[in-house]
């Protein structure tokens, strides 16, 4: 996935939030998404998680370099055995998305990116307003899209609620939230059937890939 990106323009739509649309060629965004169909293989595949208060999650998801369930991580995926590791492909694409939306890379001492999860949305997929909190580490999450367009809901810190702001996510962004966004609530409240680019690889539904640094103890 050598020159994976060509040039977009970063619009800020918090502090520490930026979109940088068109972010992925479309040979890239075809190339992960090969990539997303074997770790979709993996241990314990595609799985829809069931929520504290005994709902279903309508998105699938699979996890890489720990396994992220409601809402904690673990070393082991529940049934399949250890979780598969975090490809070095997505690390390098995290630290490059951050230079791009932020204009400067990570500092050195930096937790390294070891944990992403993959989610599926199909037509009826929808991802309530949820902060990413389990991480220690307050460096800034690195999502792409693939896919199907999305509606993604931007919030504040300290409610699920207003004020927010709704942005639409195409194949091929990136959106990096860090600094005061870091732990800011956000979620999809719906999706665009139908609107993915064949070309992407992608007949139907969207890909999300959500790649994070933990900040917990390295596996041994």
């Amino acid at each position: 996935m050598s020159e994976p990106l060509f040039e977009a323009g970063a619009v800020t739509v918090a502090p520490g939030a930026v979109h940088v649309p068109g972010w992925l060629d479309i040979r890239s965004q075809r190339e992960l998404v090969e990539r997303c169909r074997e770790w979709a293989g993996g241990p314990g595949g595609m799985r829809r998680h069931r929520t504290p208060r005994g709902g279903t999650m309508s998105v699938q998801m699979t996890a890489l370099g720990w396994y992220w369930e409601p809402y904690r991580y673990s070393r082991e995926v529940p049934g399949a055995g250890p979780v598969a590791p975090f490809p070095r492909l997505l690390g390098d694409l995290a630290r490059a998305g951050v230079r791009e939306a932020c204009g400067a890379p990570l500092p050195g001492n930096a937790p390294d990116y070891d944990v992403a999860l993959i989610n599926y949305y199909g037509a009826e997929a929808r991802m309530g307003m949820h902060q990413d909190r389990e991480e220690p580490a307050d460096v800034p999450v690195v999502s792409l899209s693939l896919g199907d367009t999305c509606v993604f809901r931007f919030g504040n810190t300290e409610t699920r609620g207003r004020p927010y702001t709704d942005i639409e996510l195409r194949s091929g962004d990136l959106f990096v939230f860090g600094g005061p966004s870091r732990r800011a609530y956000h979620g999809v409240p719906r999706t665009r059937p139908g609107s993915t680019d064949p070309d992407c690889g992608l007949a139907s539904g969207r890909l999300n890939i959500t790649i994070r640094a933990t900040g917990l103890a390295p596996f041994p």
